[in-house]
C-alpha cells in the first residue's frame, strides 16, 4: 500500500466549502492509488471558544459558559445539514453532535459547581473540537463517495498523564495503530480521526498541547511508516518570511528535517516544533501544503536537502520573550551553580530559549508567563536578579552558516540600526538568532529579507511567484 497521512487544519475544516475543499482533495489522493489515513482539527476557532467557555464556567459563569457551547451546537449542526443531504444519515449526526454536546454541557454546569478548572478538565472540554469534526468529516466523506471510516484518536494516540502537554507513549502508538488503521486501510477504507487528542493507559482524555494535531499526524504516520506526512494548512508552505511583514517573501521548495524544526521552534506558525520528530525517526518526508491553493507544489522537508546557494532559507520571529539576568560575580564559577540556576528553571517548567553567559552574569530568555515572578524570587535565593519583558527572538536559518565567511558581519550590518540585546550561534550550524525589542522585530525581519533574498536560489525557492507579483523576469 501507499500509505500517505493527511493532516488537514482548522480554516481546512471550518465550514462547509472547505470541508468539501478537503473531500476533493482526498478523493484525488484515492484516484491515484493512494491509501490516506486523514487527521483533522477542530474547525478554526473552535479550540479557543471551548477554552473561553472552561474559563467562563471555572469564574461561576454558567451561563457564559453554557451560551458559547449553544453557539458552537449550532455551528456544528449547521455545517452537517449543509454536508450531509440524506435524511437519515444527516438525523444521526446531528443526534450525535447533540450528544456530544449535552455531555459538554454537563461538565460546563459541573465546573460551575466546583469553580476549579485542572489541566485534566481542561483537556476533556478541548477535545470535544476534534471528537465533533472529525465526525462531520467522516459523514461528508461518505456522502461524497469517500469510503470513510471514524476512528476515535484517544484509541491509537497513548500518552502519559501530563494534561495539556502530555508525552506520546511510542511504542503503544505502534501497536494500537497497526491493530486499527492497518486492517481499515487493507478494506479500502480510509480513516478519519481527530488530532491533538490522546488518552492515558487508563483512557482518560489527554492532549498534546496546542498545535497538536501537526504532531497526531506525524505521530501516526511514523507509526504506520507512511510514504508521506502532509500537513494541509491555509499557506503555501514554509516561506522565507512572514508574508504579512515582506509581502514579496518565497515559497521554499525544499528545506530539511533540521532546519524546519529550528524554524518551528522559533517561531514559524506553519508548523507544531514537534511535528518533525516522528518524520525524523523514520526518515518520513513531510510536505505542507495549501487546501486553498491545492495545485500548489507546497514545501517538501526531508532528511538531507539539496545544497542552496543563498546562506539562509528563511527567518523567524519569537515575541512575547523575556530576559532574565541572574549576576551573582562570587558565585558564578563554582561548581554546581549553573545547574542550581537551570533546577529552578526545571521546577517550574519554564523551557528557555537561549543563554549568554560572562564572567559575573548569566542571561536566560524564556516565554513571558504568569511563572516569572516565582521564577525570580527562587533565583534571587543565589543571585541578584532581573527581568525584562516584550522581547522577541529573530532567527535567520540556513545550512552550514559556520562555513561561511562574514556571515555574521552581514547579518548584523543589516540590522546595525536596532538595538541587540543578546546572540547566539554556538555549536549550531544552521541557526544564527538574536534577541531585540518586540517592537523593532518586524523592521528587523524586512531590513534582513531585502538584505538576503534579493538573488533567491530557484532551485530551493519559487522564484516565479516573485516574477508574477513584481513582473520582472529577473530572480
Amino acid at each position: 500500500m501507499n500509505l500517505v497521512v493527511m493532516k488537514f487544519g482548522g480554516t481546512s475544516v471550518e465550514d462547509p466549502a472547505a470541508i468539501g475543499r478537503t473531500a476533493a482533495i482526498v478523493a484525488g489522493r484515492v484516484a491515484l492509488g493512494k491509501s490516506p489515513v486523514v487527521v483533522v482539527s477542530a474547525m478554526a476557532k473552535v479550540t479557543d471558544q471551548l477554552l473561553r467557555a472552561a474559563d467562563c464556567a471555572s469564574k461561576g459563569d454558567r451561563t457564559g459558559a453554557l451560551a458559547i457551547s449553544s453557539r458552537l451546537r449550532s455551528r456544528h449542526r449547521d455545517t452537517a445539514a449543509a454536508l450531509v443531504k440524506d435524511p437519515l444519515a444527516c438525523s444521526a449526526l446531528q443526534k450525535l453532535i447533540d450528544e456530544k454536546f449535552d455531555a459538554l454541557d454537563e461538565v460546563l454546569r459541573g465546573l460551575a459547581a466546583i469553580l476549579e478548572l485542572t489541566p485534566r478538565i481542561s483537556d476533556l472540554i478541548v477535545s470535544y473540537g476534534e471528537r465533533i469534526s472529525s465526525r462531520i468529516v467522516a459523514a461528508a466523506f461518505g456522502e461524497l463517495g469517500i469510503n470513510a471510516a471514524h476512528v476515535d484518536a484517544r484509541e491509537i494516540i497513548v500518552t502519559d498523564s501530563q494534561f495539556q502537554k502530555a508525552v506520546p507513549q511510542d511504542d503503544i502508538i505502534e501497536r494500537r495503530a497497526t491493530e486499527k488503521l492497518l486492517p481499515l486501510l487493507n478494506e479500502g477504507k480510509v480513516p478519519v480521526m481527530g488530532g491533538f487528542i490522546a488518552s492515558n493507559e487508563a483512557g482518560i482524555t489527554t492532549t498534546l498541547g496546542r498545535g497538536g494535531s501537526d504532531f497526531t499526524g506525524a505521530l501516526v504516520g511514523g507509526a504506520i511508516t507512511a510514504e508521506a506526512i502532509e500537513i494541509w494548512t491555509d499557506v503555501d508552505g514554509i516561506m522565507t518570511a512572514d508574508p504579512r511583514v515582506c509581502p514579496d517573501a518565497l515559497r521554499v521548495k525544499v528545506i530539511s528535517f533540521e532546519e524546519a524544526a529550528e524554524l518551528a521552534y522559533f517561531g514559524a506558525k506553519v508548523l507544531h516544533p514537534a511535528t518533525i520528530l516522528p518524520a525524523v525517526k523514520k526518515n518520513i518526508p513531510v510536505l505542507v501544503l495549501n487546501s486553498r491553493n491545492a495545485t500548489c507544489e507546497g514545501t517538501r522537508i526531508i532528511s538531507l536537502a539539496p545544497h542552496c546557494k543563498s546562506p539562509f532559507k528563511s527567518i523567524a520571529v519569537k515575541k512575547k520573550l523575556s530576559i532574565i539576568d541572574v549576576v551573582a560575580s562570587r558565585m558564578l564559577m563554582t561548581h554546581g551553580y549553573l545547574s542550581e540556576i537551570f533546577a529552578i528553571f526545571d521546577k517550574h517548567k519554564c523551557p528557555v530559549d537561549m543563554v549568554s553567559t560572562s564572567e559575573v552574569s548569566v542571561s536566560l530568555t524564556v516565554d513571558s508567563n504568569s511563572s516569572l515572578p516565582e521564577i525570580a524570587a527562587d533565583l534571587s535565593k543565589h543571585a541578584d536578579v532581573k527581568y525584562e519583558g516584550k522581547k522577541a527572538l529573530v532567527c535567520l536559518v540556513g545550512e552550514d552558516i559556520r562555513g561561511q565567511n562574514g556571515i555574521a558581519g552581514s547579518v548584523f550590518s543589516a540590522v546595525k540600526h536596532i538595538n541587540v540585546r543578546m546572540i547566539s550561534q554556538g555549536a549550531s550550524e544552521i541557526n544564527m538568532s538574536f534577541m531585540i525589542e518586540e517592537d523593532d522585530a518586524e523592521e528587523a525581519v524586512r531590513s534582513l529579507h531585502a538584505a538576503f533574498f534579493q538573488e533567491p536560489d530557484p532551485a530551493i525557492f519559487d522564484v516565479e511567484a516573485r516574477k508574477q507579483i513584481t513582473g520582472n523576469s529577473a530572480p
